[in-house]
């Protein structure tokens, strides 16, 4: 790397740095709590992907969730090319993700999971550094949209670390991404229990599957859920309780279960407001739950 090239990236590292230390200032003094009858409801913070780190921090306070699974768009400058990419991957201070974990533990969010999305042309410097800064964000798990064939480089990384990764379906069936039940028993065969699954039941519906079914036989290895309505056969994302995804059969089979899986709302479907639809799913599944 030329003496040029490393200023750029000593400069970039510190703005970074400079901006997780910006103080957060809490929409409201009370700490959000979204445990619904047992059931933990939290959010994908790609649900506020319209705003910057610090304002969906102030959704998650505002629409009353306490759980958050940190997409990847919230950390990463944006516009860089893939090399530059994994540039700023390895070469960012570790401190700028635990200033940024402590934005979150400020306003009373359980950080619980990073979005770190291993692909086949992750070095394993890449892979290994996405659980240091899991760890240093304070996160328990990582979830990741992967290819199939990926599991077997990451499994060695989530042993040596202790940390589980979900893995996560679309609706597309294609060689080498997940969709399917095959897909998951496929990433998880020959591999450790850190290789787990984030069951994305609206994806799950759309291509087809019972996600509720699924969730009842295979609850011990799902990390997280993503919680968003789909009409099946590839339809498209909906308001919640339009589509064909059974939302409420899934939150209350949880319940029953005891299970503590993190259900994250993931909003998709267009709306006027994002605080403002967040608030209608998180009501939705407040209701599914009796509440």
């Amino acid at each position: 790397m030329s003496d040029l090239t490393r200023r750029k990236w000593s400069k970039l590292a510190l703005g970074s740095l400079a901006a997780a230390a910006l103080p957060f200032d809490a929409v409201a003094a009370q700490k959000p709590n979204s445990k619904i009858k047992g059931v933990q409801i939290g959010a994908q913070s790609y649900s506020f992907r319209d705003r910057t780190l610090d304002e969906a921090i102030r959704g998650y306070a505002e629409v009353g969730l306490a759980t958050c699974e940190l997409w990847s768009g919230h950390l990463e400058p944006k516009g860089l090319d893939r090399a530059s990419l994994r540039t700023w991957r390895l070469t960012t201070p570790l401190s700028f993700f635990t200033l940024t974990g402590e934005k979150f533990k400020k306003a009373g969010i359980d950080l619980y999971a990073l979005n770190y999305s291993f692909r086949d042309d992750y070095t394993d410097d890449e892979i290994n550094r996405g659980f240091e800064i899991a760890r240093a964000l304070g996160a328990k798990a990582i979830t990741a949209s992967s290819n199939v064939s990926t599991a077997k480089r990451i499994d060695p990384f989530a042993k040596r670390h202790k940390m589980r990764v979900g893995m996560h379906n679309h609706s597309n069936i294609r060689p080498n991404e997940f969709a399917t039940p095959d897909d998951f028993a496929k990433a998880m065969e020959g591999n450790s229990e850190y290789i787990c699954i984030n069951l994305d039941i609206g994806h799950f519906t759309a291509a087809g599957f019972d996600a509720v079914d699924y969730l009842k036989k295979n609850h011990a290895r799902i990390v997280t859920l993503h919680i968003k309505d789909r009409k099946k056969n590839q339809g498209e994302n909906t308001v919640f309780g339009e589509g064909d995804t059974p939302i409420k059969e899934v939150l209350l089979a949880l319940q029953k279960g005891g299970w503590k899986i993190p259900a994250n709302i993931e909003y998709e479907y267009k709306g006027a407001d994002t605080v403002a639809e967040m608030k209608k799913c998180f009501e939705f599944c407040r209701k599914a739950l009796g509440a």
